[in-house]
C-alpha cells in the first residue's frame, strides 16, 4: 500500500484543518488506518485509529472530541478532521495502514505516508 498524506498547513488556534490520506496498491479496505504525529525531539504519538470497516474508531485522549477520523473505501481515502486546534497540536502528521487490527503502536502498522506539517499559531 502506498500512502500519500496532504492537507496540512498553518492555522490559528481554534481553527480547523482536514487532513487526507490517499492509498493505492493493495486492497485498501483490508487495512485498519491510523494517524500519528511527531514533533522534533519527541517520539511519534498515536492520534486516531479507524478499523477496515469504519465501524470502530479510537482517539488519543487529548484529541478526543476535537478530531474525527473517517474513511471512504470506495475512494481509498482516510481523513482526519481537526477542529478547535491548539498550538500543542503542531506536528508532522502521518497516516499509516496495518492489518493487525486495533492498535496505538506504530510498529503494528506496515505502511506509512510521507507526513504533512500542521502548524497551529497561538
Amino acid at each position: 500500500v502506498q500512502l500519500q498524506a496532504f492537507g496540512g498547513g498553518l492555522v490559528q488556534a481554534g481553527g480547523s484543518l482536514r487532513l487526507s490520506c490517499a492509498a493505492s496498491g493493495r486492497t485498501f479496505s483490508n487495512y485498519g488506518m491510523a494517524w500519528f504525529r511527531q514533533t522534533p525531539g519527541k517520539e511519534r504519538e498515536f492520534v486516531a485509529y479507524i478499523s477496515w470497516s469504519g465501524r470502530t474508531t479510537y482517539y488519543e485522549g487529548s484529541v478526543k472530541g476535537r478530531f474525527t477520523i473517517s474513511r471512504d473505501n470506495a475512494k481509498n481515502t482516510v481523513a482526519l478532521q481537526m477542529n478547535s486546534l491548539k498550538p500543542e497540536d503542531t506536528a508532522v502528521y502521518y497516516c499509516a495502514a496495518g492489518r493487525k487490527g486495533w492498535s496505538t503502536k506504530g510498529y503494528d502498522f506496515d505502511y506509512w505516508g510521507q507526513g504533512t506539517q500542521v502548524t497551529v499559531s497561538s
